[in-house]
């Protein structure tokens, strides 16, 4: 495994540890490293990457909550929500 290898494996399993709230924080400050003009094209890559991989973590968390939702019916049965 190459050292970028292993370290955007340390920042996803980082992401899965924080709270969605703080992974939406983080890719705000992600979004505000590359609207910076002064960012190097190196560097933009590189937080791209990570952005994208904060990304990714965000909405398969989001896709669980939806798949755990559940909704109540008139008649007070439960199902999952959607179905």
């Amino acid at each position: 495994m190459t050292m970028e290898e292993n370290r955007t494996a340390q920042e996803t399993a980082a992401a899965k540890e924080r709270t969605l709230e703080e992974n939406f924080a983080l890719l705000d400050q992600k979004i505000a490293e590359l609207e910076n003009s002064e960012i190097s094209l190196e560097d933009s890559f590189r937080v791209y990457k990570e952005g994208m991989e904060l990304l990714k973590e965000c909405s398969a968390r989001i896709d669980t909550v939806e798949k755990k939702m559940l909704q109540i019916n008139q008649d007070g049965t439960i199902t999952e929500f959607g179905i």
